[in-house]
């Protein structure tokens, strides 16, 4: 079987700070689950393709983090981005790897911390996708289809045609407001964007020349160096280039030729500390926990601790995180704000908290 899958996993989850640090970011931890969001989504693919073909691309911080975690996992299997550049120069750091070892190979791209909830459907439409990818020379996305108007994601509009697995993508759609996201709803032909993709390494390499000129001339000079003394000069220098941007804005939202699997498996691309609690499970006063914790009357938190008692008494509505340096307390509306402690400390050289 020719089927690759690449996860990305280079991202430092600021927003699941004091948990998720720089060389233990949210992939690596069991913020969800009993395993690690990591060691879930390989599990999940090694039920379509070898554990030889699974290709991590990440950075040299988190290398020995993910070989301690996936020690099956072949060392020369972890790509290494010199900088974080988005998810294309990621993508087709990746593709040239491929395609080195096989041009007609079908690869397929994931985020190494989304949770899925049935990996026996997952694997259905994956197959799907790879069939599409492969009879239709196309590049395939998948779109989960919505259940509720939410405002965290993009939208991805479709096509209908009739008992066609791979739907023609009409449009993507920025993530809208509430109102946007009603409309979308009620329309029926708009899904969320997963950022999921299956594609064959010449039809994504073809993108890159048409859309990413510039970026595809620097992967050409690193493909030519991948098992040579020169590879880590030669890489270093063409990122250095590289300019920033994602697969969405750089190529699918360009191209005529995407394909869109029409997926309704769970799906949770875990974003913030208030997608954990949406996820976890709840008491009678709808409290999630974990740890030593005490919750006294008070509803709808979040409380973590993995080292001391946490009490609280009397409030409502609020994550809070305890690890062994460092206390995070946040309305749940307003998670997404955590990131900016993570730059705060950052800012003041708190590196001992990163």
């Amino acid at each position: 079987m020719n089927f690759y899958a690449v996860i990305i996993a280079g991202g430092v989850g600021k927003r699941f700070w004091p948990r998720s640090r720089k060389l233990t970011p949210k992939q690596l931890l069991n913020i969800t689950a009993e395993k690690s969001m990591l060691r879930l989504t390989v599990d999940r693919l090694k039920l379509s393709t070898d554990i030889s073909k699974i290709i991590i691309v990440t950075n040299a911080d988190q290398k020995n983090g993910i070989l301690s975690e996936i020690p099956e996992l072949r060392p020369e299997n972890i790509l290494i981005e010199p900088s974080g550049k988005n998810t294309a120069p990621a993508i087709g750091l990746a593709a040239i790897y491929i395609e080195q070892q096989d041009p007609d190979a079908i690869m397929g791209v994931f985020p190494a911390d989304h949770i899925i909830g049935d990996d026996a459907l997952f694997n259905m439409y994956l197959e799907q996708g790879i069939h599409a990818a492969s009879h239709e020379k196309a590049l395939v996305t998948f779109g989960v289809v919505p259940t509720r108007p939410a405002t965290g994601y993009g939208y991805i509009q479709f096509l209908d045609q009739k008992n066609k697995p791979a739907l023609k993508v009409k449009t993507f759609a920025e993530k809208p407001d509430l109102k946007t996201a009603r409309a979308f709803l009620s329309s029926g032909d708009f899904l969320w964007n997963s950022g999921m993709f299956v594609w064959s390494v010449k039809i994504i390499l073809s993108a890159y020349g048409q859309y990413l000129t510039e970026l595809y001339h620097s992967l050409k000079k690193i493909r030519l160096v991948i098992n040579k003394d020169d590879y880590q000069n030669v890489l270093n220098r063409e990122w250095a280039t590289i300019r920033s941007i994602s697969i969405d804005y750089g190529i699918m939202e360009k191209s005529n030729n995407v394909r869109v699997v029409k997926v309704d498996f769970p799906w949770n691309d875990v974003g913030s500390w208030d997608a954990v609690y949406e996820m976890s499970d709840k008491d009678e006063n709808g409290n999630a926990s974990r740890g030593d914790t005490i919750i006294i009357d008070g509803d709808k938190n979040l409380v973590f601790s993995d080292h001391q008692n946490v009490s609280i008494v009397g409030v409502s509505n609020l994550v809070v995180i305890s690890t062994k340096d460092a206390l995070l307390i946040i309305p749940r509306h307003d998670t997404e704000r955590v990131k900016e402690v993570v730059d705060k400390l950052e800012k003041n050289g708190r590196k001992e908290l990163l």
